[in-house]
């Protein structure tokens, strides 16, 4: 079969950095005076989560080494649902992996998958909290604020859903993904995380934006009583900052990397236009025909969610997947259509080949290609010939290198991106 010839071009995104995280965050500490709701002697417990955020064990460092200068008792939880295994030992892990220990941040790190539920909202859902965040005078929610993977809203992944779902523990988060088929997501979040909120146990939130290429751009504090909406001002400035392809309409693209390191959904939805969710509309751009997925990354420990969003993917990736963890995730999730084991072929050749066999009446060598290295990297990426006097045209497109065939190893697999 004769492929698409294929052209090295680089992406520029608007890309602010914060070059001094922990001082950006004691200006946010004093600006919203924290010395005024914390005071000496008193408990304060700093969430922690299992996504791969830029700078986390940095930004929860500088929180505890702010607290102390108030004289306060922090202590980290985590706050990750049923990840990790739904073990204290587990999601203890995960914040090791992330760098974050007590000898790292200099607080205890306090972990359980007790809960105890604090009440009920209006329509009856039970609010269920982190017995050690619930045992502590307050509690700091920290985490990335970002477009969610499984639905769009004015509240979408974030400091809101990791009060509701993360600090919900695996109880929590089974029975609030269950109540979204009912409620829908912004509804349960608000509604939950609006109960916590006026429980008087959050003292305030820390809200982290990145930009496309994986960098802390900002860094927010908010107080309890403006959480909701500043959140949905950050998540409008978060969209705008996030990392997309350069074209919507696609007949194959070629992903060389999945992974929960990457995103919740291996590949995010919102790059590739596929949730596969069903209490959620298919996102309307980009119309990807067909999606090649290649290598499952080594953080993910097999963990292979989100693999059903791609329609072929590689013997070798499969035979990676932990069922259990794989399994587990997608139950708790509700979404098991998301990790349905694709087509799976022996060699990437042969699954590029299939792929250009079922894009309809286009010839495979003047088929719409994209190659990126992964969702999280699209600063660089490799178009197909047909796409490139379009690029040549783009504000924020440059052509990098010459057009070549793609290349395979002796083995018949792509040579590393």
């Amino acid at each position: 079969m004769a492929l698409p010839k294929m052209t090295r071009i680089q992406q520029r995104f608007e890309a602010p950095v914060l070059t001094d995280l922990p001082a950006a965050i004691h200006t946010e500490l004093a600006r919203i005076n924290a010395a005024a709701i914390i005071k000496p002697g008193e408990t304060v417990a700093i969430t922690a989560g299992s996504r791969g955020v830029a700078n986390v064990a940095t930004a929860v460092k500088a929180t505890v080494d702010y607290l102390k200068t108030l004289e306060a008792h922090p202590f980290v939880v985590p706050a990750m649902g049923s990840h990790g295994g739904a073990t204290p030992e587990g999601q203890r892990s995960v914040l090791e992996h992330y760098g974050i220990t007590e000898e790292t941040v200099g607080a205890p790190v306090k972990a359980t998958m007790e809960v105890v539920e604090l009440g009920k909202t209006a329509d009856g859902l039970p609010v269920f909290f982190d017995r050690y965040a619930a045992e502590a005078d307050h509690v700091v929610p920290l985490n990335r604020i970002k477009a969610h993977t499984d639905f769009n809203g004015s509240i979408e992944s974030g400091v809101m859903k990791m009060m509701v779902i993360g600090l919900g523990k695996q109880e929590g988060a089974n029975f609030y993904h269950r109540a979204f088929f009912q409620y829908g997501f912004e509804h349960v979040i608000t509604a939950v995380g609006g109960f916590i909120l006026d429980s008087g146990k959050i003292a305030f939130g820390i809200g982290l934006i990145e930009n496309a290429h994986e960098d802390t751009a900002k860094a927010v504090a908010m107080p309890a009583a403006q959480l909701l909406q500043t959140e949905r001002e950050l998540l409008v400035e978060a969209k705008s900052l996030m990392g997309r392809l350069p074209f919507d309409d696609l007949d194959l693209l070629i992903v060389d990397w999945t992974g929960k390191n990457i995103s919740g959904t291996g590949m995010d939805t919102n790059v590739i236009g596929r949730m596969m969710q069903n209490f959620e509309p298919e996102p309307a751009k980009p119309a990807i025909l067909r999606i090649f997925v290649r290598n499952l990354t080594e953080e993910s420990d097999g963990n292979a969610t989100g693999i059903g969003l791609a329609d072929f993917t590689t013997t070798r990736l499969v035979e990676q997947i932990d069922r259990h963890s794989t399994y587990m995730n997608g139950i708790t999730a509700l979404g098991p259509q998301k990790s349905k084991i694709p087509f799976y072929y022996d060699t990437d050749r042969e699954a590029i080949e299939v792929a250009l066999d079922t894009i309809g009446l286009t010839e495979p060598e003047d088929a719409r290609v994209i190659r990126i290295e992964s969702t999280l990297r699209l600063t660089e990426l490799d178009i197909s010939d047909v796409l490139l006097e379009d690029a040549k045209l783009h504000s924020r497109l440059e052509v990098m290198g010459e057009t070549k065939p793609l290349t395979f190893d002796a083995a018949g697999n792509l040579l590393p991106f």
